[in-house]
């Protein structure tokens, strides 16, 4: 059932092709830098908008946090890196599409992880609410999902770069989970 491509400038991707499929065009920079950058700005806004709702206070630091939590600092170079990969994922993803309603529906999916994704640190950081963010997490989950299965069939190494992200945040559910268990029930 798939069709050939038409021809779009950029270099081939032959990460398919050994298996037989169709293959893939990847947008190159010169031509398609204005949406490459684009799509960081939007990947690094989110992730703005998310630190500046993870406020480290008194509250956050009274949690009794399972030995096996990686350290604070540590958690700003994963977010940058999952963001990068997001940013990378959703350019490479928008060049494989071929009809604005496919583009239409893969910009739909993103903006509703954007919204979960700042949604869950607003429950856990604002509003001191483990539990409800425990709560929200799998939506968080199954929109990376939805993402990694929405592009596959377009273009794989987009859905693959969601892998790292899609790992962090089911971590994350046992590290919500872990903090629920050790200091709930929250008020």
């Amino acid at each position: 059932m798939n069709q050939e491509k038409p021809p779009v400038s950029g270099t081939l991707d032959n990460i398919d092709s050994a298996a037989g499929l169709e293959k893939a065009v990847v947008p190159s920079l010169s031509s398609h830098g204005r949406s490459l950058f684009l799509a960081f700005a939007l990947s690094f806004a989110v992730a703005g908008i998310g630190a500046s709702l993870t406020v480290l206070d008194a509250w956050y630091f009274q949690l009794k946090q399972p030995a096996w939590k990686p350290p604070d600092a540590a958690f700003g170079v994963i977010w940058s890196s999952i963001f990068s990969l997001c940013a990378l994922s959703a350019w490479w993803g928008w060049h494989a599409l071929d009809t604005l309603q496919q583009r239409r529906k893969w910009l739909i999916l993103w903006a509703l992880n954007a919204l979960l994704n700042v949604g869950w640190s607003q429950i856990y950081f604002k509003w001191h609410r483990p539990d409800w963010a425990l709560v929200e997490l799998p939506f968080l989950w199954l929109s990376i999902l939805a993402l990694v299965v929405f592009i596959y069939p377009h273009r794989r190494r987009s859905a693959w770069l969601l892998a790292p992200y899609l790992i962090w945040v089911g971590a994350a559910g046992v590290l919500n989970y872990d903090t629920v268990v050790l200091n709930g029930p929250f008020q």
